[in-house]
């Protein structure tokens, strides 16, 4: 290359440069995506714990609990479902993550929902933690809001973790956690 062309290397590298660092303002470091997650996630957190007393007993006895305030799902044969939501240790936020799900068959309609995982053990939290994409698996127990009032220790103690799906809207029959992929996030 010539510079007759008005086109250099170090132009090159330093456009190259700049674009980057363009790009990472993009990231969301810094925006406002944790704060409002947050404020969703207490949002939710006191609803669960006042529509569902069980739960606040529950969350004082588990490890870490994942709260995710919305889900929104759709499918007409194909569907999907995204959500975002944060990992509370000790009542504290430690992680964001985002929850999405792919699925493929008899369906058709729409659905919003929140749900919480509350992990039972230190070895169950470590283990969501340190995978880079966590799918719930056979070892998740799910509670049902109406036995939200009766999660007690006999029913959750042998439970790694467990899943509690409520506040459910819309027309897709029934939700479940099964095919959701877990990925943390930086909002």
């Amino acid at each position: 290359m010539t510079e007759a062309s008005g086109f250099s290397r170090r132009g090159f590298l330093a456009a190259t440069g700049a674009t980057g660092l363009l790009a990472a303002c993009g990231n969301g470091v810094g925006g406002s995506g944790a704060a409002q997650i947050d404020a969703r996630v207490n949002s939710t957190e006191q609803y669960l714990y006042s529509s569902f007393p069980g739960t606040r007993d529950l969350a004082n006895r588990a490890s870490g609990v994942l709260i995710m305030p919305l889900i929104t799902e759709a499918g007409l044969i194909y569907g999907g479902g995204y959500g975002r939501g944060a990992l509370r240790v000790g009542g504290v936020t430690v992680d964001y993550y985002s929850a999405t799900r792919a699925t493929f068959g008899l369906q058709i309609g729409a659905q919003q929902y929140a749900h919480a995982l509350f992990f039972m053990t230190e070895a169950a939290l470590g283990q969501f933690r340190r995978s880079p994409g966590w799918a719930v698996g056979a070892d998740v127990r799910y509670a049902t809001p109406a036995q939200g009032a009766s999660l007690g220790k006999e029913s959750t103690e042998v439970e790694p973790v467990i899943a509690l799906v409520f506040g459910q809207q819309g027309f897709i029959a029934g939700a479940t956690l099964a095919g959701v992929k877990y990925n943390r996030i930086i909002p």
